[in-house]
């Protein structure tokens, strides 16, 4: 049996899908959820095989709440119109039904499934490229102590690596990130955020002095009261964007 959650806020939709899977007798619907948060309560606790997971829900959408999965299950988007999703699962490879959900397509997705079973990794691929929209860029959803928080970029005053995880330094405390420097590099906006050191991403709107520590060496002081190595590269790149 592939045990089964659906999730997604719109309970005719999940009718739809249960109606479809009563043909599948390999499937177990094991619980059904109307937002993230029930999702990433009930992933944990059952470890299901397969989700139908909707994009488009209140609170934090259903790519937010996959970053938050750890181990997570094989995947069958639903979406009514994503379009940027969409061209993601076609180059990745992981599979989406479009609502409203088409009989035939959705048997199609069916059929393919003992492949995405074995295909989990190419989520991780769809959840990098969807997090480069516009519509993606402006919060990072983290979980600190089995809470969810949503972290408006603005609210960041720093980034720094921390081994496998990027640590983000907020006016409410510091939050982990299960992703590389690199990644926020490249999906913040390259306005608000420099990259000023290996280890060090920091919101432009935080600087308040720049010092020469010795020779060639610099350092930048930031609202929180805290000081920051900056490398030479990062320094021109602080000097190009404040304009110095």
């Amino acid at each position: 049996m592939i045990r089964t959650i659906l999730i997604d806020d719109e309970p005719l939709a999940r009718d739809i899908v249960k109606y479809y899977l009563s043909e599948h007798k390999e499937i177990e619907i094991i619980a059904e959820c109307c937002d993230g948060f029930e999702g990433l309560k009930a992933i944990t606790q059952h470890k299901p095989d397969l989700i139908f997971l909707d994009i488009q829900m209140p609170k934090i959408s259903g790519f937010e709440m996959l970053e938050l999965v750890e181990d997570k299950p094989a995947v069958i988007f639903t979406t009514a119109f994503d379009e940027f999703a969409i061209k993601a699962f076609e180059v990745n490879a992981v599979d989406y039904l479009l609502k409203p959900i088409d009989k035939s397509r959705f048997d199609l997705a069916m059929q393919k499934l003992p492949l995405r079973l074995n295909q989990k990794e190419s989520t991780d691929a769809v959840l990098d490229a969807v997090a480069m929209s516009s519509a993606q860029s402006n919060r990072v959803v983290v979980k600190k102590d089995g809470i969810i928080k949503i972290i408006p970029v603005a609210d960041i005053n720093y980034l720094e690596a921390d081994d496998d995880y990027v640590k983000l330094s907020t006016t409410e405390g510091a939050f982990y990130k299960n992703k590389t420097m690199a990644f926020f590099e490249q999906t913040l906006d390259a306005g608000q955020f420099i990259r000023i050191h290996r280890s060090y991403i920091i919101n432009l709107a935080q600087v308040t002095k720049i010092e020469l520590k010795e020779k060639d060496s610099y350092v930048v002081l930031l609202k929180s009261d805290i000081w920051l190595p900056v490398s030479k590269t990062g320094y021109a790149k602080l000097k190009t964007a404040l304009g110095l």
